[in-house]
């Protein structure tokens, strides 16, 4: 799906760059291609804005003629304005995990998981701080779905290791609830990576003000939390329907 997706961006992005620099355009293809990526809401939000004003080729050289004097230009604006969606796509297709957890996240109950999911997902390339807080997000909403079913009270304001930790409880994921040192051992790492997912937030996200010191995050930092907290939610959503089957 996202190598489709892919070759569309970049079959829109030559048509543009070759319209904005003297040379011609399919002015149904562009339609076509615009409607595609215009009437999806994952793709639209990434999508340069222009593309959503422009209706067909003669209102886009309208836009872009004005704007830029120099061929050079031109090709510049364009190419930075669909980095981002590539960027994104491209992301994504290097992470099949995606499919997996996306899949898991949508057969629950909870448009607070699926959208704090298709948040990180789509901040992941683009925003780091914006991901790694809806990275936590996802996993505070998904311990605190798991409780609310299970009947167990917590506290709202609880933070995402306490909450984590009732829920391990609720689940049997404890280190604690084991005797065995390799399941205390997977279990530890487990609570481990949940803990430093909470600190990253708290340091490094756009949840918070920084200083001159400010530690700079970068795409490669919200692929690691993004896709950790992903894969811990997958593995509490997974546990906690395998345990009412049984």
């Amino acid at each position: 799906m996202n190598a489709e997706l892919i070759n569309s961006v970049e079959s829109l992005k030559i048509m543009l760059v070759s319209h904005a620099t003297g040379g011609g355009g399919d002015n149904i293809e562009y339609k076509n291609l615009r409607r595609e990526l215009t009437t999806s809401p994952r793709i639209a939000k990434v999508l340069p804005r222009f593309v959503h004003i422009c209706r067909d080729l003669s209102e886009f050289w309208s836009f872009i003629k004005p704007k830029f004097g120099t061929y050079a230009e031109r090709r510049e604006y364009l190419r930075n304005e669909f980095d981002p969606l590539l960027t994104m796509l491209e992301t994504e297709s290097r992470t099949p995990s995606d499919a997996a957890i996306t899949a898991t996240v949508q057969a629950v109950s909870s448009a607070y998981i699926q959208e704090a999911w298709q948040k990180a997902l789509e901040r992941r390339a683009t925003d780091a701080e914006g991901a790694i807080t809806a990275a936590r997000t996802l996993l505070e909403s998904v311990c605190k779905h798991i409780l609310d079913a299970a009947g167990t009270t917590y506290d709202d304001t609880a933070d995402l290791p306490k909450l984590y930790t009732l829920t391990a409880k609720q689940l049997n994921l404890s280190p604690s609830q084991h005797t065995e040192q390799l399941f205390k051992q997977i279990l530890g790492g487990c609570q481990t990576v949940v803990e430093g997912l909470g600190a990253m937030r708290n340091r490094h996200s756009d949840a918070h003000g920084k200083g001159a010191s400010g530690t700079k995050l970068v795409p490669r930092h919200a692929e690691l939390a993004v896709n950790l907290s992903g894969t811990m939610a997958t593995f509490l959503l997974q546990t906690w329907e395998s345990r009412k089957k049984a």
